[in-house]
């Protein structure tokens, strides 16, 4: 019997000596870093998750697989069925493709290796899904909108991520209107960075213009929407017009009326003309008068002349200027012929004989003056 026990004791000790080494190899290997790209997915968001091992041991060690398994994030890539021999000192990557299936919070899909001798190692990824998107925003816009004229509409993206998004850019979506640039790219925000695009949009009518903000999370795109109500109004900035100091005066048939025009506004009127409208008729020499360019608190004087029927007792001032954008606007001032009217007016009525002939009046009154000068100068004579 003694030969036996010797034989079995022996062959435990083989054993021991096969197995022992590589348990403790095995225990040398490690996990020395994980990352993810995206580091934060949103749900649905796919990613790419990457493991690194180190054997940090002496000796080689046998691994026969690689896997991960997950909740919440599921890995969408086959295992690693093969791995093979990690020399000591040696590292080896490991790349899965995951996705975010659950809601926002932390999760820990396992990374598992198992070794060919004996044991396996077990490792809690951390994988972190936020479904915060980008925000957006108008920082600069008009007062009041205008039809056919240019705005400039300044928006901005924020992002509010712990993460970076790539390839940001802003889209603006709608009927009604042409803008200038048709988009807008930001490119690459960082955490809590932000960044402006600036748009010139023209409306043709009221209407909603939606700027879309299309952004990248890794490979995943997402966008993010903003609806801009465009309605018309007054706006407060844009160039007013004012007609002051407003004489009127009759002479040979005609009317000449003479005032100022200033600029009550905050943006220059261009272009500016000034003349009557109907019912009066514009005459020369001043049918139509030319200012040109009117900037803010700027005041010009100006001229017209026309003619009008004995029933008119006022008149419109027609003022008619162009915005920086060559948009067209007109306003008008009433000027009444009439002593009534509230302004200062030379003559209440045009002159009833345009022909040049001497009124009968004014005749017989020139010839009894002329009587009575000859008279006077006979009377002198006879006493001298």
């Amino acid at each position: 019997m003694k030969p036996l026990y010797i034989a079995i004791i022996s062959i435990f000790c083989i054993v021991a000596a096969l197995t022992g080494p590589a348990g403790a190899a095995s225990a040398d290997v490690t996990v020395v870093s994980s990352t993810l790209d995206p580091q934060v997915l949103m749900k649905g968001d796919t990613g790419t998750l990457t493991i690194v091992i180190q054997n940090t041991g002496s000796e080689t060690v046998s691994i026969k697989s690689a896997r991960l398994y997950g909740n919440g994030v599921v890995p969408l890539s086959e295992p690693y069925l093969a791995v093979g021999d990690l020399g000591a000192g040696n590292s080896k990557t490991f790349t899965f493709t995951v996705r975010a299936d659950g809601g926002e919070g932390t999760f820990y899909p396992q990374f598992v290796l198992d070794f060919r001798n004996e044991g396996n190692l077990r490792y809690p990824v951390p994988v972190q899904v936020e479904n915060t998107p980008l925000s957006v925003s108008v920082v600069e816009r008009p007062d009041a909108f205008s039809e056919s004229r240019t705005a400039d509409i300044t928006v901005r993206v924020g992002n509010p991520r712990p993460n970076a998004a790539s390839g940001v850019q802003v889209i603006p979506l709608g009927t009604g209107f042409t803008v200038t640039p048709t988009s807008g790219f930001i490119g690459t925000l960082a955490s809590d960075a932000s960044g402006t695009v600036t748009f010139n949009l023209t409306p043709t009518a009221e209407m909603d213009v939606t700027f879309q903000v299309v952004w990248r999370n890794g490979i995943n795109t997402h966008t993010t929407d903003l609806v801009l109500p465009v309605v018309f109004g007054e706006d407060k900035r844009q160039a007013d017009p004012i007609i002051t100091n407003v004489e009127v005066k009759s002479e040979f048939g005609r009317y000449r009326v003479i005032g100022d025009i200033s600029n009550a506004g905050l943006e220059s009127a261009r272009s500016v003309i000034i003349a009557p409208g109907a019912p009066a008729t514009p005459t020369d020499p001043f049918r139509v008068y030319v200012v040109g360019t009117l900037d803010p608190d700027d005041i010009s004087p100006f001229e017209v002349t026309f003619a009008a029927d004995r029933n008119v007792t006022e008149v419109p001032i027609v003022v008619e200027y162009r915005d920086d954008d060559g948009n067209r606007y007109t306003s008008t001032t009433m000027i009444g012929l009439g002593s009534g009217a509230g302004v200062s007016v030379a003559s209440a009525a045009p002159a009833e004989n345009s022909s040049g002939e001497f009124p009968i009046v004014g005749a017989i009154v020139a010839v009894l003056v002329a009587l009575g000068v000859a008279g006077a100068i006979y009377y002198s004579w006879r006493r001298a």
